[in-house]
């Protein structure tokens, strides 16, 4: 079996366990800082992913994600902020358990049900995504740009709170992409003259300004407001630990809340935020306690962590079948896999096919490496990060984005972009308008333009050869339907917020 093959390979490797180790620390420590995501800290960290194995720099970064998806929780139990968007549902139950002393008995549930929440959602994966490959293999130029077509509609319409301004952040990801040498007749677009724009814009320097200095910028426009003191458990140990008692009733609303955040992870654009709320729904609707969930019921920090992680695996599937990265943090792991030279889609199955499911066993093995530290050191973490002054903080990160930025070419004009860009992406936050759908939407267009004009050299019809293939129409037709359902969705939204005031 190719996974067993994996964890050998990663078992028997001292620097590989030491880089997936550290990954598993770094994302628990910036996933629980307010204000700062696991995007952040691996657009940071990807120049350094230049001079490593790619093995090492795919798995270093894969288990950061993982683990910065956990390390929200502790934000959101102890302070009430929620240290990423998906753990504002854990919040809801897991501050009032803080506030009632209970801080580390919800902390070991999130840490568990965010485990097996992972474990499960990797498995999956591991299961299908050789044969998602396999029918991946059988499309077509005219397909591909359909799916591509569909992912662009669902990211820009499905992220963020406006359709509107989300499907602006997409085409502005999509404008900006188009700047340097036209890929077929080598005509310069967009370049105003500049030498610099002949290549068009680097992704690193860009991820960092949009995810890092943009949120640097957001962070220190607001007022710096101190983070509530940490409530004592007392002297009762059974306030700090947890017990299978406790535990059993969690675990049904667990299981179904893995597959609900696994199903959500494969189709781009939706994320673990809605993967947590929608788990957190169908477990209170479920739940025989329903009146307790948001006063400090165990479940209800179970649910969502559990969908919350499950994503992580199932939203590699689009990006290493079809190139079609299905969250944030999947862009720039496709970015990673680029620059190692390994062109990722269907085939990357049968010409990378031993590193693909090493990078599988890394994710297991940083699963239980988070999982360890995180049920013994969740509350020693979050009590040091109390101590930590937002104004020591933030300058530290700030000065890490202008190494970062340089460091990656050496080449002074990158660290102009990672500015602008970090403008850019602070704007776009105060105006609602949403980095992700543009960063993505960047990412995507070369595949998109490429398979587009490919399928119109292939076609004698024009445009119609996406109608007169059904696996494209229907493609394109999901894409619609997609947009419709969100803009009746929206429309619903606002005119029951209209009753609700009047």
């Amino acid at each position: 079996m190719d996974i067993f093959s994996g964890l050998v390979t990663v078992l028997t490797s001292p620097a590989l366990m030491g880089w997936v180790l550290l990954a598993a620390v770094v994302g628990m420590v910036v996933g629980a800082i307010p204000g700062l995501t696991a995007s952040a800290a691996i657009a940071m960290l990807l120049p350094l992913t230049f001079y490593m194995d790619p093995l090492a720099a795919l798995a270093f970064l894969y288990v950061i994600g993982k683990s910065g998806r956990y390390g929200g929780s502790i934000a959101a139990i102890l302070f009430n902020t929620p240290g990423t968007a998906a753990s504002a549902a854990t919040q809801l139950d897991g501050y009032p358990l803080a506030r009632q002393g209970k801080a580390g008995k919800a902390m070991k549930v999130a840490t568990v049900s965010s485990v097996i929440g992972d474990f499960i959602g990797d498995l999956l994966l591991i299961l299908f995504v050789g044969w998602i490959a396999a029918l991946a293999l059988r499309l077509g130029p005219p397909e591909l740009f359909a799916i591509y077509f569909a992912a662009f509609v669902i990211i820009g319409s499905v992220i963020g709170k406006s359709v509107a301004k989300g499907i602006a952040s997409a085409a502005l990801g999509m404008l900006i992409s188009q700047v340097g040498f036209d890929p077929i007749t080598g005509v310069p677009r967009f370049t105003f003259g500049a030498f610099e724009l002949t290549n068009g814009f680097n992704l690193v320097p860009l991820m960092i300004g949009i995810f890092v200095l943009g949120e640097v910028f957001d962070q220190l426009s607001r007022k710096d407001e101190a983070l509530p003191p940490l409530p004592e458990a007392g002297r009762d140990p059974s306030l700090a630990w947890l017990t299978w008692a406790e535990y059993r009733p969690c675990l049904p609303h667990v299981v179904r809340s893995s597959f609900i955040g696994a199903f959500i992870g494969m189709l781009p654009g939706l994320g673990s935020a809605i993967a947590a709320f929608v788990a957190y729904g169908e477990g209170k609707r479920r739940a025989a306690n329903a009146a307790e969930w948001g006063k400090g019921a165990l479940e209800g920090v179970a649910a969502p962590e559990a969908a919350n992680n499950a994503v992580s695996g199932p939203s590699m599937a689009p990006l290493l079948t079809l190139g079609i990265p299905g969250s944030t943090i999947g862009a720039i792991l496709m970015g990673v896999f680029l620059i190692h030279g390994i062109q990722i889609g269907p085939t990357l199955f049968l010409t990378s096919r031993d590193l693909v499911y090493s990078l599988f066993a890394a994710g297991l093995v940083g699963i239980a490496m988070y999982g360890i530290i995180g049920y013994f050191g969740a509350a020693l973490l979050g009590r040091h990060l109390a101590r930590v002054p937002t104004r020591w903080l933030y300058p530290c990160v700030f000065l890490t984005c202008f190494v970062a930025a340089y460091s990656a070419r050496g080449n002074l004009f990158d660290v102009y972009v990672m500015v602008g860009a970090g403008l850019l992406g602070w704007a776009m936050r105060r105006l609602d308008f949403n980095p992700a759908a543009f960063v993505i939407a960047f990412v995507l267009s070369a595949g998109a333009e490429e398979t587009f004009r490919q399928s119109l050299l292939l076609s004698d019809a024009g445009a119609l050869i996406f109608v007169q293939r059904p696996v494209a129409l229907g493609f394109v037709l999901l894409g619609l339907a997609a947009l419709a359902f969100r803009i009746r969705s929206h429309r619903r939204d606002a005119r029951a917020a209209q009753q609700a005031e009047a």
